[in-house]
This record gives structure tokens, C-alpha cells and sequence, in this order.
């Protein structure tokens, strides 16, 4: 698959270095407006800078677009009516009205979006586990730095939670309560969200960008069931309470997770979807519905 990437800062750095060692990937170029950064990092994966998006696309069956939130629009809807597929960086786009000209101009080509923490081990893990979820509790904090300033925390970190909650329980949002502060920045840097779904399921999120230490935790209670995800160290503890004999008892266990680069798993199942491929990957309706959840607590908090 001949593929390139626009957009080569913090992240599309990574997208770079994972594609042009991918074997059922072929690196075509780079594009980047600092010209100066894309040819540094061209010259170490061995691949070269394009002239423009236009000549990259021109020569590329897929496209990896990292660029601020604000550009996803303009330019992957160029990218999508070239013919090319995309995979764009979460969230899909800055408003649900942007978002839905995306999707309706991409046609039968793919659209990916990069919510890089749905394909961690042990997300997929706790998936596989079928656990019906009752309530959710979520804490993503992390030390303020200037990369994403685009956009607030909900939708530069609290969205990828709000993405894999809905994939744990699919059932429509009934009510959303939120509140948050700029501390740092302009915009919302630390946020507290409570959303019920219409299963009856409440999900409590906490998400900072101004906190001293980094936090990924995830934790699902279900029905006689409690599991407790680490994002960082992927891996789930499990405890589940079971009757046995007289007194029910609570068995502890630890989920198989095989360690993998979330990032590279997400580059292969774009890639995969692109060939064809029955393969799951957060598709551009899942990244309009994290997207619409994420603005309903940005406006909640007002």
C-alpha cells in the first residue's frame, strides 16, 4: 500500500517511523509546512519531502493526516476526493458539521480515525472479555506540555475514554453533566464528566493536562464483576465474585495481555481495512459519535 503522511510534529513523527518500517507498507513521502523538520526526519527513515499535499496525494493510495485539529476539514476532504483513503488524527474534526463533510465525502474509501488508545493490548483485552459494564470510572492526567493547545482536554484526552466507553457499551448517551477550568491555557485543561447511557450505565471521567504526575487508569464494574485497566502498563486485574459453598467468595485473576505498540496495531488495521480486509478500527461514525459526546460536555461545562 503506497501511503504517505502530512504532518510530521509530535505524532506524525511516530507515523513516519512505524510506516517506513512496516513491510505491507510502502512510504512514499512526507509533507510537512516546516520543511526543515520533514527533511531531517525523511533523511532518517529513508524516504523524501513532497512538494505539496497535492504532489504527496498524487502519488499515494492512503494518507496519514496529523495536522492541528483545525485543518482536518480542508485537507482531508482533499485528500478524500484525490481517491486516496485516510486515517486523520483524533478527534475526527474541530465540529460535528466538519465531521459530517468528511464523511460524506469519502465515498466508499476508507476514513480511520486515530484514537491510538482503542488498540492497546489491553483495551483489546477487555474487550474480548464481553463484560457488560454498570459503571465506569476513568482518570487520563497528565503534566502540562504545549503540544495540543489547539484544543481543549476533553477533546484532547477525555475523547479517547469517551470513544471506548461507547465501544464497551454501544447504547445511546441519555445525560451528561460536566464541569472544568483553564488553568495553564486559554481553553479547559482539567475536566470532571458523569455520562449515562441509556443501558443505565454511568461513566465518571476525570481528565488533566496540569497535573504533577501521568495517570491512565480504567475501571468497569459489572454485574458480580470488577476489572482494572492500566493503560501505561498494560494489563487488566480482574476480580470476580462467584458463589462457592456457603459464603461467596472473590477469585483474582489477571486477563492475557501481550504487550504491543499501540500506535504500529493502529497503522496495521488502517492498513488492512484499506487492502479490504475484515479487520475492527475505529471508522469515521466512531470518531463523529466520541466527537459528538466530547462537545456535549464542552457545552454542558459552558
Amino acid at each position: 500500500m503506497k501511503i504517505g503522511v502530512v504532518g510530521t510534529g509530535a505524532l506524525g513523527r511516530h507515523h513516519v517511523r512505524i510506516l517506513s518500517q512496516l513491510p505491507q507498507a510502502q512510504l512514499v513521502g512526507i509533507y510537512d509546512r516546516d520543511r526543515a523538520v520533514a527533511s531531517k526526519l525523511a533523511l532518517e527513515h529513508g524516504t523524501e519531502v513532497a512538494t505539496s499535499v497535492e504532489d504527496l496525494a498524487s502519488r499515494c493510495q492512503a494518507m496519514v493526516l496529523a495536522v492541528p485539529t483545525q485543518s482536518h476539514c480542508e485537507i482531508g476532504c482533499q485528500l478524500l476526493e484525490a481517491g486516496l483513503h485516510l486515517m486523520v488524527e483524533k478527534p475526527i474534526a474541530p465540529t460535528l458539521e466538519e465531521a459530517d463533510r468528511l464523511l460524506a465525502v469519502a465515498g466508499d474509501r476508507i476514513v480511520a480515525v486515530g484514537h491510538v488508545e482503542f488498540y492497546n493490548p489491553a483495551v483489546q483485552s477487555l474487550l474480548a472479555l464481553g463484560q457488560v459494564p454498570r459503571f465506569i470510572e476513568v482518570q487520563r492526567l497528565g503534566v502540562f506540555t504545549r503540544r495540543s493547545l489547539d484544543v481543549d482536554v476533553i477533546l484532547d484526552l477525555m475523547i479517547h475514554d469517551l470513544q471506548i466507553l461507547h465501544a464497551l457499551d454501544p447504547s445511546p448517551v441519555a445525560e451528561v453533566r460536566a464541569t472544568g477550568i483553564n488553568v495553564l491555557s486559554p481553553s479547559i485543561d482539567i475536566a470532571n464528566a458523569r455520562v449515562e447511557l441509556a443501558s443505565g450505565c454511568v461513566a465518571n471521567l476525570t481528565a488533566s493536562r496540569v497535573s504533577s504526575e501521568k495517570v491512565r487508569k480504567l475501571r468497569v464494574f459489572g454485574e458480580r464483576s470488577y476489572c482494572s485497566l492500566d493503560y501505561q502498563a498494560q494489563e487488566i486485574k480482574r476480580y470476580r465474585l462467584e458463589a462457592a459453598g456457603e459464603e461467596p467468595t472473590i477469585f483474582a485473576d489477571a486477563p492475557e495481555v501481550t504487550p504491543y505498540e499501540p500506535l504500529k496495531a493502529e497503522l496495521e488495521a488502517f492498513l488492512a481495512a484499506c487492502r479490504g480486509e475484515d479487520v475492527r478500527y475505529v471508522d469515521g461514525a466512531s470518531g463523529r459519535r466520541a466527537l459528538a459526546t466530547a462537545l456535549s460536555l464542552v457545552a454542558a461545562i459552558g
